[in-house]
C-alpha cells in the first residue's frame, strides 16, 4: 500500500528538523556616508537607532523570529526571549 501523502508529509517535516539555521542578533542599524566610515577607526563610537531599553531581534535566517534582552552567559552574549514575532 502507497505512503499516504500525510505520512510522506511527516517524513519531511521530521527530516527538517535537523536543518541547521543560522541564528543572529540585530542590536539596531544606522546609516552613515562613506565619507564617515571612512572616518571610523579604533575607538570610535557609532550610535544605533534602538534605545538600550528596547528589545533586540533575533533573526533565523535573516528573518526576525522573536525578540528578547541580552544576558550573559558565562563569559558570552546570551539572549532572553520575551516575545516570538512568528
Amino acid at each position: 500500500m502507497p505512503d499516504s501523502k500525510s505520512d510522506r508529509s511527516s517524513e519531511t517535516v521530521g527530516l527538517l528538523m535537523h536543518v541547521p539555521l543560522r541564528l543572529s542578533v540585530e542590536l539596531g542599524t544606522t546609516t552613515m556616508s562613506i565619507a564617515d566610515i571612512l572616518k571610523v577607526g579604533a575607538g570610535s563610537v557609532i550610535e544605533l537607532d534602538r534605545p538600550i531599553e528596547r528589545p533586540v531581534t533575533l533573526l533565523a535566517n535573516d528573518r526576525p523570529i522573536a525578540r528578547g534582552e541580552i544576558v550573559a552567559v558565562d563569559e558570552n552574549f546570551g539572549l532572553r526571549i520575551t516575545e516570538l514575532v512568528v
